[in-house]
């Protein structure tokens, strides 16, 4: 079996199943553990479907770092429940997801399923570091187009995107981001910045939208090319010009925040996906028990083993 790494961006997946399957799923002492179930059912679903030998968990151990609201205030604003002063603010989840989370975790561990996170960064930023450090082909699993910037069909690198739904995924290629958005993906983190992300709290470039923001990087290249352009008034029309040079404070922070990080000190465990043994299962089995989370532990546990003995 050729080795393949798969990435989950966690959050992003954790969150798909909380809506995907209803909240009145629960545990014996009424704890909803819908997104429990649900997460699980998606990593074996993708584990059968694209047959990694390896996976790690993507964490947002700060999912709204301070460095990047530093450059652009309003980063991730309209998802903040409460600010911490010297820490990592508090993003606004919905109570019944929130207390899935460490059983999430926990459950992830008796599987051997590596989380990895890193201080003061997001998941994205631990996809970006794995990705680009990997020796083998990699698969992203996210809803987070921010990651499109990652594709690289030269390092077998993909992303399996999931915002149409776990039965209508998306395997993003080079052609494929092109044929999206008419941009290479080396050029998406800059047409992103231009075009600006409401999700995100970017506001990109005023009056620069998807087909302006693509339009000049297939003209000028990159966000540098587009500034020397505008600044010297070639290549562009008057009024694209303006808006450029208007955005230009923008555009000189707004990079650092769009980019993801690649080159993190990660210290990430074995995470080759292996067949559990009889105390593993037999611990896997009494979690199931305890959070009733019925065959959703039997199906992932059967999808190790198929994946650990091809």
């Amino acid at each position: 079996m050729t080795d393949r790494l798969m990435l989950l961006d966690s959050a992003s997946l954790y969150f798909r199943a909380f809506y995907g399957v209803p909240d009145t799923v629960r545990s014996p002492d009424g704890t909803p553990v819908n997104a429990v179930r649900g997460f699980l059912d998606i990593i074996t679903r993708l584990v059968t479907t694209y047959r990694p030998t390896h996976l790690v968990a993507c964490w947002d151990d700060d999912w709204r770092p301070q460095w990047r609201v530093d450059l652009i205030p309003t980063y991730k604003t309209h998802r903040v429940a409460e600010v911490v002063a010297g820490g990592p603010d508090v993003e606004e989840v919905p109570d019944p997801l929130e207390v899935q989370v460490p059983v999430i975790r926990e459950v992830l561990d008796a599987l051997g399923i590596r989380i990895v996170g890193a201080a003061e960064h997001e998941a994205d930023d631990v996809i970006g570091t794995l990705a680009t450090t990997a020796r083998m082909p990699v698969d992203i699993v996210t809803g987070d187009r921010d990651l499109f910037q990652l594709v690289d069909d030269a390092r077998e690198v993909r992303v399996v995107y999931t915002a149409r739904g776990m039965s209508n995924l998306e395997v993003l290629t080079d052609a494929a981001v092109v044929g999206k958005y008419g941009v290479l993906p080396s050029q998406y983190a800059d047409f992103a910045t231009l075009r600006g992300d409401s999700s995100d709290g970017l506001p990109g470039v005023a009056g620069i939208g998807e087909k302006t923001a693509a339009g000049l990087l297939a003209t000028h290249g990159d966000l540098a090319g587009i500034i020397a352009a505008a600044e010297a008034g070639e290549g562009m029309s008057a009024g694209v010009r303006t808006k450029v040079l208007a955005g230009l404070p923008y555009l000189a922070v707004a990079p650092q925040v769009v980019a993801v990080v690649r080159d993190l000190p990660l210290q990430v465990p074995d995470h080759r996906l292996r067949p559990l043994d009889e105390a593993a299962k037999a611990d896997a089995a009494a979690l199931a028990e305890r959070w009733a989370l019925g065959t959703a532990v039997t199906r992932i546990v059967d999808a190790l083993d198929s994946v650990g003995t091809a």
